[in-house]
């Protein structure tokens, strides 16, 4: 596969699996010490990626869960926090200076602070009252965060089967380069059609809202340089159904949960009036070992691996390289 360490990747996944002991440890202490409030804080892809799992307790837990911008959270403040509060963050490299604030002031407010990242000596890591370290440069970073959710929602009565799906997921890795090893054709025919589209049109629902919103953002504009819409599919015939023409790409992003009717409605309408409509599907992958009634909780890590290929291919078609930036971490701002 085209730029794919596989025995690097299996690590990675690997260490990400491993900290399950560790956080049904804390899971456990935080839901035995209790709390009342749980923040979910990121920026840019860090910030998108919490969404499936505030979506996962918006619709099984009474527990107050929400994900929040970290800038944002600093600037205007959460009347909400206190000393029943957790705040969870996390960051590739430890470094990002929005969470970095933002840990700042979820302390000073008195919460308590969890750090998930790959580099234990890093400010984040430093800086949280718990830091939960992988292997470095590991991503994404669904399975902890799915592991913890899943754990406290089990805690509390309203998630059942997670023993189960913990066990299941220690093979998740394997899993995923399955995944990545079926997506090579459709990703590399993908790019080769697009080399010279400078304008793609994204939508996606549920639980993968989030990873719709990452790959428009911080992918094809922050890596590719391209314009970009995303639209979440129960907003799309609210405006942005406007911006279709006969060669618009659009891509859709269709997981496996509740809300997969919303976005069959979107594709079934942008069909009508584009030529050009590529339909990312979780369930056009096995996930052998998966038990039915998980998958649809690992359409966000699914779709992940099939569109890292499909960048990848990208990159090669276009010569430009994911790691090229002109202002992102280069100037001031």
């Amino acid at each position: 596969m085209l730029g794919f360490n596989e025995p690097e990747f299996l690590s990675q996944m690997a260490s990400a699996v491993a900290l399950r002991p560790q956080i049904e440890e804390l899971v456990d202490r935080l839901v035995d010490e209790g709390f009342d409030h749980l923040l979910l804080v990121g920026a840019g892809g860090t910030y998108a990626q919490m969404w499936p799992y505030e979506h996962l307790a918006r619709r099984s837990s009474a527990l107050n869960v929400r994900a929040a911008i970290a800038a944002e959270l600093v600037a205007s403040g959460d009347a909400t926090l206190g000393g029943r509060s957790v705040a969870i963050f996390t960051s590739v490299t430890g470094t990002t200076d929005d969470s970095i604030r933002a840990i700042e002031y979820c302390r000073s407010r008195g919460a308590y602070t969890i750090g998930f990242t790959g580099y234990p000596d890093s400010p984040i890591a430093r800086n949280v009252d718990i830091a939960l370290i992988s292997e470095p440069k590991t991503w994404p970073f669904d399975m902890q965060l799915l592991l913890f959710m899943g754990r406290l929602l089990s805690r509390r009565g309203e998630f059942d089967g997670y023993e189960k799906l913990a066990d299941e997921l220690a093979d998740i890795p394997r899993i995923l380069v399955d995944v990545a090893e079926r997506a090579e054709p459709a990703a590399a025919a993908f790019a080769e059609a697009h080399k010279d589209t400078d304008y793609h049109f994204l939508i996606g629902g549920g639980n993968v809202w989030g990873f719709t919103y990452l790959y428009s953002m911080c992918i094809l504009e922050e890596m590719q340089w391209l314009r970009t819409t995303r639209v979440h599919s129960a907003e799309f015939f609210h405006g942005s159904l406007e911006l279709l023409e006969q060669d618009t790409s659009v891509i859709i992003f269709q997981g496996e949960d509740e809300t997969r009717p919303l976005t069959d409605r979107a594709e079934s309408f942008a069909k009508r009036i584009s030529k050009d409509v590529t339909v990312f599907d979780t369930r056009d992958y096995p996930l052998k070992g998966i038990s039915p009634e998980f998958r649809g909780l690992l359409a966000p890590l699914v779709l992940d691996t099939v569109m890292g290929r499909v960048s990848k291919h990208l990159e090669r078609v276009r010569d430009h390289s994911l790691d090229l930036r002109r202002y992102y971490r280069v100037m001031d701002y």
